[in-house]
């Protein structure tokens, strides 16, 4: 292993693991004081360790460059058995940990949008209350290119979503989704929207918060139809109600938002292919305890039961059983009776 082999020459027992962590975020970063930013620790600190480490291992390690610092040879070929054995550490500390979550006082935060909130915390939270009460779940959203970031560094324990950026990450599928039309019920419109032709006569709510959405309106030519846009989605029923706007959104918040607001889904071949929503985690927190316990209760989540293929509005109240005709007699059962009759006489 080269790690062991650069370290033949100085008494391992001495040497500074710490360094170690700030070779690999200096590596990963390509630049001291966004390692510094990473790490925690002050820029002149992170130089003084990266000078201990130079010293050590006989080798620049890195050199100035545009825009921060460019690896040495010697440095990507450390890099990997950093990396190995900073995995390894990790395991190795992470299996030790034991969660005990009736007594847990931990904080997890988790990155959704608002419409994921809205679909996963009320299960979520009720399920942490029976069993973790001093659990608490901070919930954020953050922009698309920061959520890998902030995943690599802990600042975020999972995250749920549709997010077809992040590379590199563990992840586990929990629910199939598409994009549908959600409108007033009784919208002028409704009834011959199954033609995607008509969406050029509706006007749009567009939520710039996902992005989805926003590219159908783009590759349909219809920018220009749009007429309000939101944040989030959660204030787009009211509006939908009391105008004749529309919006593109995944269908079991449209199916949910249709039941509470007296809306309407309708199911438009928009361009778009089903689509999967993921929970999202680093290998660094793949062993910790507390972590396996939440993304047990998440995974739990993936048994909720789809809503009917055909469904376009919130489902109606069961129907009582109509009572059951009964079946007329067979021809040869007929024809026995009338033997049975003629015998009699």
């Amino acid at each position: 292993m080269v790690f062991l082999s650069t370290m033949h020459a100085m008494n391992i027992r001495d040497f500074d693991l710490n360094l170690l962590h700030v070779f690999s975020a200096v590596y990963t970063a390509r630049s001291v004081s966004r390692a510094a930013q990473t790490l925690g620790l002050s820029q002149p600190a992170v130089s003084h360790a990266l000078t201990r480490l130079r010293l050590a291992l006989r080798d620049p390690l890195f050199t100035r460059c545009s825009g921060g610092v460019a690896p040495t040879s010697r440095a990507d070929q450390f890099a990997r058995s950093v990396d190995a054995a900073l995995r390894q550490l990790d395991v190795a500390l992470s299996e030790t940990q034991r969660f005990d979550a009736a007594h847990s006082q931990r904080r997890f935060v988790v990155h959704m949008s608002d419409i994921g909130a809205d679909e996963f915390l009320p299960p979520l939270m009720a399920a942490i209350g029976r069993e973790a009460p001093g659990v608490r779940l901070e919930a954020v959203q953050m922009a698309a290119e920061a959520v890998a970031p902030a995943l690599e560094d802990r600042r975020l324990d999972l995250a749920i979503g549709y997010l077809t950026t992040l590379a590199g990450t563990e992840s586990l599928s929990i629910l199939q989704e598409r994009y549908v039309v959600l409108l007033r019920a009784g919208h002028p419109l409704a009834a011959r929207l199954r033609d995607r032709s008509v969406l050029e006569r509706l006007e749009f709510v567009l939520v710039d918060s996902h992005t989805e959405p926003a590219r159908v309106l783009h590759l349909l030519g219809l920018q220009a139809r749009i007429r309000l846009t939101l944040p989030h989605f959660m204030v787009a029923p009211a509006i939908l109600a009391a105008t004749d706007l529309a919006v593109i959104l995944p269908r079991r918040p449209a199916l949910r938002f249709a039941a509470t607001h007296g809306l309407q889904v309708v199911e438009v071949d928009l361009g778009l292919p089903p689509f999967t929503v993921a929970m999202y985690w680093t290998w660094r927190a793949a062993q910790d305890a507390g972590h396996r316990w939440l993304r047990a209760h998440v995974a739990a989540m993936r048994l909720f039961a789809l809503p009917e293929a055909g469904q376009t509005q919130a489902p109606p109240p069961p129907q009582p059983p109509r009572p059951r005709r009964p079946r007329a007699a067979s021809a040869s059962a007929a024809a026995t009776a009338r033997t049975r009759r003629q015998s009699a006489r």
